[in-house]
């Protein structure tokens, strides 16, 4: 006997009456969604037609539809613990980062270790960070750890280095200057290891709501061994499989130095054995590898990884087919890195190590037989143009650490999408907060003007560009067959911006053919998120309000 069954027809949902951001049909008003897929984009006229039989209509009064953003850099855990716990990214001095913190201490259950973040001396008029007894005051005795705003050194109390037995024999230990390199990653470890699995996933989801409400509808989470932990790796993909809200890409970076090393990454659930696997610190901690020493500064900061580690990594990974990556920041360590991807590509092809789009994270001073290299590797550059805005310009922190010169040099996101670099833009959040307009803008309105590149390529650096960072090029785009992740928002004219800055820079002339994206000029109101819609599921919701 055969059974008939009905087929299920998924539901849909027709948008209409708004400006729809696709190189399908720069004139699309309305945007139907089947199930979890882009069905269909057109005008008003034809949608018409298919407002009798779509399950929902939504009316969306003048609003922009885009693909949800992609952030293609993030920490989840530690952006949840700021956004819900100590963040001193605002304090503007050392005495106001101290009061910051005995309320903090004063708020918490009692035997707990404070976790904080975001501290910056360099801001500070008093120039300098707090020492142990500020800290052990403030904190009232209690155990406290301190990322500096860069993550790449810490702060923190006697009653936490006491428990961490030898700490003070590690590299990177000083009694009176922050903590950095292993001294760092001990410390952290011992902090965030006494984080219960409730607190974290509280962590977690106050990280992926904020994001969704931001538009945001895919993070790439980086973690690591000396940053984090596998079980938070694991639990946040978990909690993302689970629930509703941005979907989560995991990197761990961890060296991989035989076969079983890639396999057990790839067991973990994550994409690649990549993200902030170091080659080099930060600027901000004198950390980050150069050429040449810092100008504030004795030395040429830390070379985490040979050339042949980063070679074997890159083989092992691409035989694996599991993509690889590095943060390299200086130009002493992307060079590092683009030599140890060039001897990988001598013993497994060339070609193949192109197809695994391996990444670098950050890749901040470059030069432009780097950036060639990047481009003939196939390297993806993951960028954060919120570092320029934080701390470009003459009078920023780049020109302190490098001299202005050499710091006019950082983050040349122009040379790289002219050499065919394909960039991906995260905020590497808590370094700097989630914010992808903002970080279009920054990208657009460089320090260096040579640098800057056009709203329209930074846009699509934060949607298609991380999609295409995980291999994907089905995504990140509002075409028919593409997966329904899409943000609506409020804004003002849509704007063209016309390659030729002896027209005009910026165009509204509707014959352009080009989809038109919000005016982002400095001091202009970003866009306000009404609704971000992941894998057709609706994960923020501000539209009929």
């Amino acid at each position: 006997m055969t059974r008939r069954t009905t087929p299920v027809t998924a539901p849909s949902t027709l948008l209409r009456r708004g400006e729809i951001h696709s190189p399908a049909d720069p004139f699309a008003t309305a945007l139907l969604v089947t199930g979890d897929r882009v069905a269909w984009l057109g005008s008003e006229a034809a949608a018409d037609a298919l407002a009798d039989t779509a399950d929902h209509t939504v009316d969306l009064d003048g609003a922009l539809v885009t693909p949800a953003f992609t952030d293609a850099h993030v920490h989840t855990t530690a952006t949840g613990l700021a956004l819900t716990g100590l963040d001193l990214t605002a304090a503007p001095s050392l005495a106001a980062a101290l009061d910051a913190i005995r309320a903090f201490a004063a708020a918490r259950p009692a035997g707990e270790v404070l976790l904080g973040h975001g501290w910056d001396s360099a801001r500070w008029p008093e120039r300098r960070p707090p020492t142990v007894a500020e800290l052990d005051e403030a904190a009232g005795g209690r155990p406290l750890y301190l990322s500096r705003v860069d993550v790449h050194s810490a702060l923190a109390t006697t009653a936490l280095l006491a428990r961490v037995p030898g700490v003070a024999d590690l590299p990177g230990w000083s009694p009176d200057r922050p903590l950095t390199g292993d001294a760092h990653h001990a410390v952290r470890a011992h902090a965030f290891g006494d984080l219960t699995p409730a607190r974290r996933a509280e962590a977690q989801r106050a990280t992926r709501a904020h994001a969704a409400s931001l538009g945001i509808g895919a993070l790439h989470e980086c973690g690591g061994p000396e940053i984090s932990s596998e079980d938070d790796l694991t639990s946040l993909l978990a909690l993302a499989a689970a629930e509703p809200g941005p979907r989560v890409f995991g990197y761990w970076a961890e060296l991989v130095t035989d076969p079983k090393d890639a396999q057990r990454i790839a067991e973990l659930g994550a994409a690649g054995a990549a993200g902030d696997l170091f080659a080099d610190g930060s600027l901000g901690s004198h950390t980050a590898h150069l050429r040449e020493p810092y100008a504030d500064a004795p030395g040429t900061g830390l070379a985490h990884l040979t050339e042949d580690q980063i070679a074997t990594h890159v083989a092992l990974c691409t035989e694996a087919g599991l993509q690889a990556g590095f943060h390299a920041i200086g130009d002493a360590a992307v060079t590092a890195v683009t030599r140890g991807v060039r001897a990988a590509a001598t013993r497994v092809g060339v070609a193949r190590v192109r197809a695994l789009r391996h990444r670098v994270e950050h890749a901040e001073l470059l030069d432009q037989e780097l950036v060639a290299e990047l481009a003939a590797l196939g390297l993806v550059a993951c960028v954060q143009p919120a570092f320029d805005a934080a701390w470009g310009g003459p009078d920023g922190m780049y020109a302190a650490r490098l001299g202005a010169e050499r710091a006019a040099a950082l983050n040349p996101f122009a040379a790289l999408a002219r050499a065919g670099v394909p960039l991906a833009f995260g905020s590497d959040a808590p370094v700097t907060p989630l914010d992808p307009w903002g970080a279009i803008r920054a990208a657009a309105h460089h320090h260096t003007p040579d640098h800057r590149i056009s709203v329209r390529a930074a846009f699509a650096a934060h949607t298609r560009g991380g999609w295409r960072a995980v291999g994907r090029d089905d995504a990140g785009v509002l075409v028919p067959g593409a997966p329904a992740d899409y943000a609506v928002w409020q804004t003002g004219e849509l704007l063209v911006q016309t390659p030729d800055d002896r027209v005009a820079r910026w165009s509204t002339d509707p014959r352009s053919g080009t989809p038109g994206l919000p005016d982002l000029a400095p001091g202009t109101p970003l866009p306000r998120c009404l609704r971000t819609v992941v894998d057709g599921q609706v994960v923020y919701d501000r539209l009929n309000e």
